[in-house]
């Protein structure tokens, strides 16, 4: 199937198909390209090469099956860099910058996850945006899980929570793509806790 879809060969010119996807370092771009392909920041070329593949195999948009045409230019993007030794070095000065922003940000936030009614206003949010997604897209009703910190404004860190209680209640489900989507457990508590904020306002009135 490589071959098919033009992903063959030790310098692929398919890479061309996009045009080849640099990373602008003085903008520094809040984007984890380890985490993009799937990899540790001390994975060797051979295995970045091999992931790489096999995640262009899957997301390239001549595949019918799985193709998205979004997550394929982000994975060319971050096999650009990694597979650059010198754009390799100059992004991991940036990421690791970007790692220790990050967890200064999870600790200085820890009160904030401690407010339960924000924690709620989160759950609802993702499940709302889930909601709307399978309703006007019911064959793709998946949201890629990362897509979320951006959606909400959020770090990851404080979404995990968020995602794991919503998973283990049943109000969505994840595929091992990434890929969150609402269920009918999901749709139901949303739809009744708008009914019971609405209850809510017209009381007082």
């Amino acid at each position: 199937m490589l071959g098919a879809l033009g992903i063959d060969g030790e310098n692929p010119d398919w890479l061309g198909f996009y045009g080849r996807v640099r990373i602008d370092m003085a903008n520094e771009k809040p984007v984890d390209h380890y985490e993009m392909l799937q990899v540790s920041i001390s994975a060797e070329p051979e295995t970045i090469n091999r992931v790489f593949r096999l995640l262009a195999q899957r997301f390239h948009p001549d595949n019918q099956e799985t193709g998205n045409e979004s997550r394929f230019r982000e994975i060319m993007e971050a096999y650009s860099v990694l597979s650059d030794p010198e754009k390799r070095a100059r992004y991991d000065v940036v990421h690791e910058r970007q790692r220790k922003d990050r967890w200064r940000l999870v600790s200085s936030g820890a009160q904030t996850e401690n407010d339960f009614e924000m924690e709620e206003r989160v759950r609802l949010t993702i499940l709302e945006a889930l909601y709307t997604k399978r309703r006007l897209e019911p064959t793709k009703p998946g949201i890629f899980y990362a897509e979320f910190e951006k959606l909400i404004g959020r770090p990851r860190e404080h979404l995990e929570f968020t995602v794991w209680f919503l998973m283990q209640k049943k109000f969505v489900a994840i595929d091992d793509k990434s890929y969150l989507s609402l269920t009918v457990e999901g749709a139901e508590y949303l739809e009744q806790n708008y009914r019971h904020n609405l209850q809510q306002k017209r009381l007082p009135a």
